[in-house]
């Protein structure tokens, strides 16, 4: 896939075109199409040079790397400059490429694509903030309502506008959008590289124990408290915050007042940063309706269980022989996401596996659930090799889930480590025995003559089930 942005000209390549793509190359060139584009009406002569250099290279590259489908787009700098239609038709004679130039209208659908591949039935207002355009989409329960995009960016401007007077110009754009109070007790996505450099900066500055940044979520008064601040920042203050790179010192300011005041005229009760937007967005469409409504945390894990179990995981059938016994206690998805992934430790130490297990899984590039459901999915698997709770301590990520949530997600763990005792990891073997839910009694049923496979230690991890869903247990063998 490659982007020609406003600001950078990027190639990301991924592992396949599923459901949840991954990434496994991701080069980015800062080029500056759209800088200064309201005063000159063109893109600057040299920012066309250092993108047609890139895009050379990553058409050379795409076929070495054995990439079979190379899409190209181009966004707002390209469609409003004056040189745009001369660029392309470089692009497509000097390149070989063949760009697809979306429309205002389709730029701000297809990055909501991306936001709603990785947020499934989102509401509220999705927002990707690019160098030279603002495409702001109202989401309902999944679906677009109402789209436009803004001629408001971090560089069009070439950055020299004083804070006022980019509070101004962002201010009467946004008036005139009579549909963006409806995202009033809803969510603004957030798509965009400036608006997750703020993100990181938040994380730092707050102690976030945990840096990942999709789905990092603030509470509408913090995040207006936070960009309010940072816009009044002077520039060594920015060039000291943590993990803020140079080429976003100059957009920063610009994108903290944006958000400022999106929150204050659409009345969004929070903001939730999505890593994904434009590039997967245009995968996203490129599947069928049915491929669309598959979950993509569960799509994920498969994939994992596949890469890094044992000839997969059999977590269907591991999810399905333990619900019976947590049914009501936990969320059936977060059950399956768990049993797709419960065997992706078997290579690490075992003294060290569960620690090992619970940070892959938080670092994993996942979509479909939040920081908490992250730390309850890590949690889940983890404990299905020993107790992972001074880790959890340790990393400070005991305070974004309640004693409840850390139930469930051990009980979960206590489940599998169960199955994986009486099966040896050889999951078919569980089809001849039943785990129930009886009031106030656990019960685990076994074949005739299976009394061999249900000795102390299958008893001793019944028993610790059992007691975290406080029943009694008993072990049943078929006359």
């Amino acid at each position: 896939m490659i982007d020609i942005g406003s600001n950078s000209v990027r190639l990301v390549v991924y592992e396949n075109g599923g459901r949840a793509p991954l990434p496994i190359f991701n080069e980015k060139v800062l080029c500056g199409l759209g800088r200064g584009l309201d005063r000159t009406g063109r893109m600057s002569e040299d920012g066309i040079g250092m993108a047609l250099e890139s895009l050379h290279r990553f058409a050379r590259l795409c076929p070495q790397m054995g990439v079979l489908d190379v899409q190209a787009v181009a966004t707002a700098a390209v469609r409003e400059a004056s040189n745009g239609p001369e660029f392309l038709e470089t692009v497509r004679n000097e390149c070989g490429l063949d760009v697809r130039l979306l429309t205002g209208d389709r730029e701000a659908e297809v990055s909501a694509g991306g936001v709603l591949s990785a947020i499934p039935g989102a509401s509220g207002v999705a927002a990707d903030l690019g160098g030279a355009s603002l495409e702001l989409t109202l989401l309902d329960n999944g679906s677009v309502a109402e789209r436009v995009s803004l001629p408001l960016g971090t560089v069009r401007g070439n950055g020299e506008e004083p804070i006022g007077e980019s509070r101004e110009a962002i201010g009467d754009q946004l008036d005139g959008l009579d549909w963006l109070p409806r995202a009033q007790r809803q969510s603004l996505y957030l798509v965009g590289g400036s608006w997750r450099a703020l993100a990181r900066i938040h994380m730092d500055e707050s102690g976030y124990p945990l840096h990942v940044i999709h789905h990092y979520a603030l509470e509408a008064r913090d995040a207006s408290e936070f960009c309010a601040m940072l816009a009044g920042w002077p520039r060594p203050r920015l060039e000291s915050a943590k993990g803020l790179r140079a080429d976003r010192l100059e957009s920063l300011p610009f994108a903290a007042v944006a958000l400022e005041c999106l929150l204050e005229r659409s009345g969004a009760e929070r903001v939730v940063f999505s890593a994904n937007g434009l590039r997967e967005g245009c995968l996203y469409e490129a599947l069928t309706p049915l491929e669309q409504q598959i979950d993509p945390l569960l799509w994920l894990c498969e994939s994992a269980a596949r890469r890094m179990g044992r000839g997969g995981s059999g977590g269907d059938l591991l999810a399905g022989w333990i619900a019976p016994a947590l049914e009501g206690v936990v969320p059936d998805k977060l059950r399956l996401a768990a049993c797709h992934l419960s065997d992706i430790g078997w290579s690490e130490h075992p003294d060290y596996r569960a620690e090992q297990v619970f940070l892959r899984i938080l670092r994993m590039p996942l979509t479909g659930a939040d920081h908490r459901e992250r730390i309850m999915l890590g949690l889940a698997v983890a404990s299905r090799h020993a107790a992972i709770t001074p880790a959890l301590k340790r990393l400070g990520l005991g305070q974004l889930v309640d004693k409840r949530e850390k139930r469930r997600a051990v009980c979960i763990g206590l489940a599998m480590r169960l199955a994986y005792t009486i099966s040896g990891g050889a999951v078919s073997v569980l089809e001849q025995f039943r785990l129930q839910r009886k009031p106030g009694e656990l019960v685990l049923t076994a074949p005739e003559g299976a009394h061999i496979l249900v000795g102390n230690t299958v008893q001793r991890r019944l028993r610790a089930l059992a007691e975290r869903l406080d029943l009694d247990y008993r072990i049943r063998l078929r006359t």
